[in-house]
Order: C-alpha cells, then sequence, then structure tokens
C-alpha cells in the first residue's frame, strides 16, 4: 500500500497532546477532518493514528490523536511526516492532479520539442501552484501551473508539455 505525504508535525502545541500541522496537502480540509487515520513515519516503525480534533491556527493546522490527549504521548513525533494511505484518496476532475502525480514529470518545451528539466517540487501560492523545474546545466525554473503555461500533462508518459515565458 503507498503512502502520501499531506503534511509535517513541527511542533507541539499546549499540553493537551495537540501538534502543529503544516499541510502539504491540495485537500486540507479532507486530510484532516475528525476521525480520519493518518500514519505518522516514524522510525523503525510507522504508527497508524486517528484524528481526534482538528482546528486551524494562522498558518498551521492544529491536529490532536485518540488516545494521545498529552503533550508526553505527540512530543516524540516532532518533525516527522504526516501521510495518508492509497485508498483514501478521491477522484479528480480530468485537470486535477495530485502533487505526488506531478513532481517527477518530465517537463519539454513546446516550441523546441527539447526536454527541458523534471518537476522537483510544488509550491502552492494563492493565485495557482507554482512548479519548481530542476534543469539540466541551469538554475531551476519556476512555471506557474496555468493553462497558458502548462499545455498538456500526460501521466502515462510521465512527461508535461509547457510554454515558456519570456524573460522580460
Amino acid at each position: 500500500m503507498s503512502l502520501y505525504k499531506v503534511g509535517k508535525i513541527v511542533n507541539t502545541h499546549g499540553i493537551r497532546g495537540e501538534v502543529r500541522v503544516v499541510p502539504t496537502t491540495d485537500f486540507p480540509m479532507e486530510r484532516f477532518k475528525k476521525n480520519n487515520k493518518l500514519v505518522i513515519v516514524t522510525k523503525p516503525n510507522n504508527i497508524e493514528v486517528q484524528i481526534a480534533t482538528v482546528r486551524e491556527h494562522k498558518q498551521f493546522i492544529l491536529v490532536s490523536f485518540v488516545n494521545m490527549q498529552n503533550i508526553n504521548d505527540v512530543e516524540q513525533y516532532k518533525g516527522c511526516e504526516l501521510m495518508v494511505t492509497e485508498d483514501l484518496q478521491q477522484d479528480l476532475s480530468s485537470d486535477e492532479f495530485y502533487y505526488h502525480d506531478i513532481i517527477g514529470l518530465k517537463i519539454i518545451d513546446n516550441a523546441s520539442q527539447e526536454v527541458i528539466g523534471t518537476v522537483s517540487e510544488i509550491l502552492p501560492m494563492p493565485a495557482n501552484d507554482v512548479w519548481v523545474v530542476t534543469a539540466k546545466g541551469s538554475d531551476d525554473i519556476l512555471l506557474p501551473f496555468i493553462e497558458d503555461v502548462v499545455t498538456m500533462i500526460d501521466l502515462e508518459q510521465g512527461i508535461a508539455k509547457v510554454n515558456l515565458l519570456e524573460e522580460i
């Protein structure tokens, strides 16, 4: 069963077992709902947990887990990734994609038909996501995920075709 990253525990909050989570998912309100199950990635064994409470606080999501209602129960998980199992994914429309589907795609320039790099990261921004493309022999390229730039995505072939923005 595959696991997909949905957040990172960055700290504890208070003494009642809440943790501060920085979400790394397009669907934070779907992923972090009361009674949802998550996996805390730890060494040597991952821990499956169930969400007891959820609330937003500044740029974080504060989460507590069932049977972990004390700071001593959760302090050891600071810095750990939160994952969701593959079977919890929801169906997306044809123009929506999961981050894990996009990261790793080869990016092809529509004009030259050359591979310019690979998507290494996605930065969620207020207006639209920005893809960080690691290019061979040059600085990273930032591509906004908008219709004028990203013209085609083929997950089966592992490619995306783009129109590069002209530098000003």
